[in-house]
């Protein structure tokens, strides 16, 4: 579980103008995040738009990160949804070769109970090959999972290792480290949290604004990890207003806006998301301006 600690980025998957899938964009960007210092990926998370990808595409992009990252960082892929029965089956069809973990989201739409969350993950832990990192997300899913919930799933199933908590209250995240079993990770999915949490003794952070600036985030985490707060908070402020710019119209319409900005790909989404308005991709381009002078 030691591989999960630090910082994970949930990268985005760039696409051309026709809204194919970028594949030498994506080369690009991974390998800058690796010389960079981030810790490992999660592929086809919300933030990699999995939601409107097509199956073969799916299955292009596993391939490609795989081949591309050559084993020198650990990846985690996402697998999760709203039918229990469907994502069971998703686990045990895809060919997880080369994946270290699943990210699995609670279920939204249905807003089940605790119960059913309960459930839910039972099923996913019995049918996984591979460790389970849990994700609550209660903005997207429009349910928390409660944090007597999390520590039950984490006593009872060996192989539900962590939890990326994106509930966004820090009493919630302080009851949860203060719960859990030993080695279970409470890992921030809320990049403006990502430094308190890990301060408090979690386990760093599956990030979006860390792609944009991989350099600065990975040695945030990493002296969070190590208890030094006040150079971690500094590095903080300093990037800080940034989260709040890349989340303003949604995600990854804002993140993608900061990479074209740093040409990485070009500003394209699929619907039912748009692109960045001219507003936001000017205060991100002022705002990278500002950081790098």
């Amino acid at each position: 579980m030691a591989k999960f600690i630090g910082t994970g980025v949930a990268l985005i998957t760039p696409f051309k103008q026709d809204k194919s899938i970028d594949f030498d964009a994506l080369t690009k960007l991974i390998n800058y995040q690796i010389d960079n210092g981030v810790d490992y990926f999660v592929v086809m998370g919300s933030t990699g738009e999995a939601v409107t990808l097509a199956f073969e595409e799916k299955a292009l992009i596993r391939k490609h990160f795989i081949t591309i990252v050559a084993g020198r960082i650990p990846l985690v892929i996402g697998i999760g949804g709203n039918n229990t029965a469907q994502v069971v089956t998703e686990l045990q069809e895809t060919n997880l070769n080369g994946f270290d973990a699943i990210l699995s989201v609670s279920p939204s739409y249905n807003k089940p109970s605790q119960e059913g969350i309960y459930q839910h993950f039972k099923a996913i832990s019995e049918a996984s090959p591979l460790p389970v990192i849990m994700y609550n997300v209660p903005s997207r899913t429009g349910k928390n999972m409660e944090s007597d919930t999390v520590v039950s799933l984490a006593k009872d199933f060996s192989n539900l290792i962590g939890i990326k908590e994106a509930a966004g209250t820090m009493s919630q995240i302080l009851e949860l480290i203060h719960k859990k079993p030993k080695n279970f990770l409470v890992i921030s999915g809320d990049d403006l949290l990502a430094l308190p949490l890990t301060l408090a003794g979690g386990a760093g952070v599956i990030s979006v604004i860390a792609q944009g600036l991989p350099k600065e985030f990975s040695k945030m985490i990493q002296l969070g990890l190590e208890g030094k707060s006040n150079k971690a908070f500094a590095i903080h402020y300093k990037v800080m207003d940034s989260i709040d710019l890349i989340f303003e119209e949604g995600n990854p319409t804002g993140i993608k806006a900061m990479l074209t900005e740093q040409d990485f790909c070009e500003n394209y989404v699929r619907l039912p998301l748009v692109e960045a308005t001219e507003s936001l991709q000017n205060r991100i381009k002022r705002f990278l301006q500002h950081l790098n002078n």
